[in-house]
């Protein structure tokens, strides 16, 4: 019996993550990086982008500096075209970027509520739709998020528009596959520069994340990376329309001790 495995790598492959320039965007291009992909990490800034490459560069990757905002298709078309002018094409692509408007359900306003959704889900749609006309074959890994399986006050918009990530996930892997993949990540609470002083240390809410993780802790963006690396590697050859959830326990958690 033939008992070889594909391995799980992404070694040699081209991945562009949008988002890339800071919180789990930016720990997945650099493990990208590491493992030996070639990656373009993209946000709006010009000076993240340009430290962002530096990093990536210094990791060994090839890259190029190529801003984008997921909001306007035409940088979209404008980033896939050079990146595959740059690498020869691209095999992966995360999305990962993100915005948060934290109000009440009563308070919120709809212009809030369509900023939300233009970025994270209407973002992820557009990503996927520009990328894939040029992707022979692949992985398209969209962020998710627990929130949109959770009640947290505050964030309607943006936990509605991640549970319509995974529902975009779903569909997207049987219209694009079986030459491309989707696959969804959906992490758990990671320490972030968007997740500062809301989970921070002494607040309900982190001492929450301590009760209902079997390690007790908030994540580290680095713990995504082999999360991602397997839904982009040739490893994840049958893994279609899969939602995984990286959160230690936190969903799966009744009582605490």
């Amino acid at each position: 019996m033939d008992y070889e495995h594909t391995p799980v790598t992404v070694e040699g492959k081209r991945a562009v993550v949008i988002g890339g320039t800071s919180g789990i965007g930016r720990a997945l291009a650099r493990g990208f990086a590491a493992d030996g992909a070639d990656v373009v990490a993209t946000s709006r800034s010009e000076e993240s982008v340009a430290e962002t490459a530096a990093e990536l560069r210094d990791l060994g990757a090839e890259t190029i500096e190529q801003t984008c905002d997921v909001a306007d298709r035409e940088t979209l078309v404008d980033l896939r075209d050079a990146t595959i002018d740059a690498l020869g094409g691209v095999d992966v692509l995360v999305t990962s970027q993100s915005y948060i408007a934290r109000s009440s359900l009563t308070e919120g306003t709809e212009e809030e509520w369509e900023a939300v959704f233009d970025i994270q889900l209407t973002g992820t749609y557009r990503a996927a739709q520009v990328f894939a006309e040029r992707m022979d074959e692949g992985a398209i890994i969209p962020i998710s998020s627990i929130s949109n399986g959770l009640s947290i006050p505050n964030l309607v918009p943006y936990t509605t528009a991640k549970g319509g990530i995974d529902a975009f996930t779903r569909v997207a892997a049987r219209e694009f596959g079986p030459d491309i993949r989707v696959n969804a990540i959906r992490p758990g609470f990671v320490r972030t520069e968007q997740t500062g002083g809301t989970y921070d240390e002494g607040t309900d809410r982190h001492a929450e994340i301590v009760r209902r993780t079997t390690q007790g802790r908030m994540a580290d963006p680095k713990e995504m990376v082999g999360a991602a690396i397997y839904f982009a590697s040739d490893a994840a050859s049958y893994a279609n329309g899969s939602v995984l959830t990286v959160d230690d326990g936190f969903t799966s958690a009744a009582f605490g001790e």
